[in-house]
Parts: structure tokens; C-alpha cells; sequence
């Protein structure tokens, strides 16, 4: 909708050039986690449930999710709204309206999601890895690690998944990983696929990059603060 839309404490920014910035109502003071855009709708979550839409990221309206567990991620996949939160919670939507409540097959706090080879991924706390190929069976698919996992890709025909304690894992199918060297005990929070290149960002002003997955090599930020998110135009 050619806007830029930013969210956090309770607050819902927007812009038509990043560089002046409107506050929008949000009609929430909680937590709003992630957004996301597709079909024509911005969809917001957050603390306790929340979930707010928007056609043009000005005005924003709650739904009812149906939850009162704090949802974590959301993404446009499939042609459909996929949600994760605490407590192994799974929302899916058409429409950003109407809401289908599913509980993954383990407890644990969500994070993400992806999709490639024709599989969903989400991947949480404890190395909680959950493998699905229509979004509503979802299998546990063994990790190697107990560190909590933060984000999750898909490019080059791969996943790559990161996380705490400097953990890259990949796979090409979702069910059997692989333990990358990172070359950083650092904390990693997010990771991109753009311009045929991996990107993963995280503390202490980490940022490794690789084209494979497999071998990575640090690039110097220039600053010791920590790096959440990172995307591209490509």
C-alpha cells in the first residue's frame, strides 16, 4: 500500500518514505510482536492474543483470535495467514478475519515460520522444530538442539534455521539437520534470503553471510548493539 509500517509497545507507526513517521491508534497499550502483509491486509500480533487488521495501515481493527496466549510470529504463506505463539499455539486465516485455532504437537514457544519444498516450518524454544505439508498434521522433526531457535528461512532449496549460542542448522527436506560453524557464540535472532545470499543478524552487532547455508564469513557492522531483523529489495 506503498507504506512502511512499524510496530512495538503498543504503538503502530507508519510512513511513505521512512523518513517521517505518523502514530496510528492501535487501541491496544500491549505488546504488538510482528506484522505482515498479504492479500491486501496488514495483520498485527502481539500479547495475550491480540490481533489487529488493516487495509491501509492507518486504521486498525481488533479480531478475536480466540487465544489469550501472546502470539510471536506471523506470515503470509500459502495464500494464508499463519500465526505462532506460546504454548504451541497455531492460528491460519483466509481472510485476516476469521481465525482456525490449532495446538502443534509439543507445548513450547513459537517464533517463526517458513515454507519451501513443499512443507511448513516453524521452529521455537528448546530446539522445537515442527514439520507440516498442508498446515494442519504437524510432526516434531528432531533438531539436535535444546537452544532456542529465533528464526527460520527458505532459499536456495534449503531452510536455515538460527538461534541462540551462534546455532545455524540447514535442511533441504525440513526433517533431517544439519549443525553449521557459525564462527560466533553470539546470540542470532534473524536471518533473510535475497540477492543469492543468506544474511543472519544478532548480537553484538553480529552479521554473518553466506551463499550456501554452509559456510559463513563475519562481516564488520561497526556497531557492538544488537541486530534483530534484516531484509532486502531483491
Amino acid at each position: 500500500n506503498n507504506i512502511f509500517v512499524t510496530v512495538g509497545g503498543g504503538v503502530i507507526l507508519t510512513s511513505s518514505d521512512g523518513n517521517t513517521w505518523d502514530s496510528r491508534t492501535s487501541g491496544t497499550t500491549k505488546n504488538i510482536w510482528d506484522i505482515t502483509y498479504g492479500n491486501s491486509l496488514y495483520v498485527a500480533v502481539g500479547q495475550d492474543g491480540i490481533i489487529l487488521t488493516s487495509s491501509d495501515g492507518t486504521t486498525w481493527t481488533s479480531r478475536n483470535s480466540g487465544t489469550t496466549n501472546t502470539l510471536r510470529g506471523i506470515n503470509y504463506l500459502e495464500d494464508k495467514y499463519w500465526i505462532v505463539g506460546e504454548e504451541g499455539i497455531l492460528l491460519s486465516s483466509t481472510d485476516g478475519i476469521s481465525w482456525s485455532l490449532t495446538n502443534l504437537t509439543n507445548n513450547n514457544t513459537f517464533w517463526e515460520l517458513a515454507y519451501g519444498s513443499s512443507k511448513f516450518i516453524t521452529i521455537g524454544g528448546v530446539g522445537s522444530i515442527q514439520i507440516s505439508s498442508d498446515g494442519t498434521s504437524w510432526d516434531n522433526s528432531t533438531s539436535g538442539t535444546t537452544v532456542r531457535l529465533q528464526h527460520v528461512v527458505y532459499g536456495n532449496g534449503k531452510f536455515v534455521v538460527v538461534g541462540y549460542s551462534g546455532t545455524i542448522l540447514t535442511s533441504d527436506n525440513g526433517t533431517s539437520w544439519t549443525s553449521q560453524t557459525s564462527g560466533t557464540t553470539n546470540d542470532l535472532w534473524g536471518i533473510h534470503y535475497g540477492n543469492s545470499k543468506f544474511i543472519t543478524v544478532g548480537d553484538n552487532g553480529t552479521i554473518l553471510i553466506s551463499t550456501d547455508g554452509t559456510t559463513w564469513t563475519s562481516i564488520n557492522s561497526g556497531t557492538t548493539k544488537y541486530l534483530d531483523r534484516v531484509t532486502s529489495s531483491f
